[in-house]
């Protein structure tokens, strides 16, 4: 069963709802989403039954988390969801992967008067549930928490009024130690004995140590081939925690010397949003959907084999802050895609409602990845055309 919402649905995606014959719960929303596609659509009774009797479930996006808290509450599903959703406990369900790791759960009610002397610099502060880097924080000095904290005041109502309950909770927030090291992106699902199988393994590029930003994913044979059997290892080592079973995530983890493999986050239910799950049929030449609902597994070592000596990157064509997205008139989509060795695939973003006019998948030899690393620092402005 599927689930869809906001911010996008991939053409790929509904072809595979048609080719998987897999029915999709209903909703205004996913039926906006699902337009031109040949969907069956079932209500929350018809969920709950299929869910009961062992069906899987995916969705594209947290935002449709709570049509599965409506159909399908009480059960086990729900009780997944929640430990990925609830930052501080999912922290707390894997402490001992990392014993040494400090984090807290605290009351934002009483920030004022927490003791943060103790906190190792620099650590981060956010919502205990959230996404992207809503009302996140990263303090590098003790003597800068007083105006973190007013920040965090300011930034309360903002988020409670903008987005739903599901996604952004700011009633409570986790203070942890910011971490360091190589940032990935794992594609994985959980089968019915809780046997983690990975479907993708993404590099996540940044331009600099202060950069957060999404534009460059990459993967290849050589990451693939290195991080596969201690991410494997790692991750599951978190399902025996979670305890999940028939369940896909999609969870960021860091790499470095001195603690090996730390969780980030583990995103419920989707694989990579705004479509980057796709992304995996044009590396690895299969359905990470398909995989899921049938329990297939990748034939790594035959598969690397045959895609040696190549990177498959996400790009984004993001608008830079300082643009007036409603002065924008047209986008040089040619020009932009001049810039990559070779473009499997682009997609449009309505960049009124989002402030990013592409997404791009792009293929390039693994001699030539400074071209893909040069997009963290390019002006991508100079393709987009303004009301004179």
């Amino acid at each position: 069963m599927l689930l869809l919402d906001a911010p996008y649905v991939s053409d790929f995606l509904k072809k595979t709802i048609e080719t998987l014959k897999q029915p999709v719960l209903d909703s205004s929303r996913a039926r906006a989403f699902a337009a031109g596609a040949d969907v069956v659509f079932i209500d929350d009774v018809e969920f709950a039954r299929r869910l009961q009797s062992g069906e899987r479930v995916c969705a594209n996006s947290e935002n449709s988390l709570d049509l599965v808290a409506r159909a399908a509450q009480g059960s086990d599903l729900v009780r997944q969801i929640e430990i990925c959703k609830d930052k501080a406990l999912f922290r707390e369900t894997i402490a001992f992967i990392h014993p040494d790791y400090r984090f807290m759960r605290v009351d934002p009610d009483h920030l004022d008067e927490l003791d943060i002397s103790d906190m190792p610099i620099p650590f981060v502060i956010k919502p205990t549930r959230g996404f992207f880097s809503l009302g996140v924080h990263m303090v590098s000095d003790h003597d800068k928490w007083p105006g973190v904290v007013r920040a965090i005041k300011k930034e309360r109502e903002t988020l409670n009024a903008e987005y739903p309950e599901e996604v952004v909770d700011s009633g409570e927030f986790l203070i942890e130690e910011a971490l360091e090291g190589e940032e990935y992106a794992i594609d994985v699902y959980f089968d019915g004995n809780g046997e983690p199988v990975i479907l993708n393994i993404l590099y996540h590029q940044f331009a600099s140590e202060d950069d957060v930003s999404d534009r460059l994913y990459y993967t290849s044979a050589d990451i693939v081939g290195a991080m596969l059997k201690p991410f494997t290892e790692v991750v599951a080592r978190i399902g025996q925690a979670c305890d999940f079973r028939d369940f896909p995530i999609h969870l960021e983890v860091r790499v470095d010397e001195q603690r090996g493999i730390v969780p980030i986050e583990a995103n419920p239910l989707r694989f990579a949003g705004w479509g980057v799950a796709d992304l995996t049929a044009h590396a690895w030449g299969f359905n990470p959907y398909e995989y899921y609902f049938n329990d297939m597994r990748p034939d790594w070592p035959a598969i690397l084999e045959e895609r040696s000596g190549k990177v498959f990157a996400m790009v984004i064509g993001d608008v830079p802050a300082q643009i007036d997205r409603t002065k924008i008139v047209d986008i040089d989509y040619e020009g932009f895609c001049d810039q990559f060795e070779k473009v499997l695939e682009l997609r449009k973003v309505d960049h009124a409602s989002y402030p990013l006019f592409a997404l791009v998948f792009v293929q390039a030899d693994a001699g030539n990845i400074g071209s893909l690393k040069a997009m963290l620092k390019a002006d991508f402005s100079q393709f987009i055309v303004m009301a004179s």
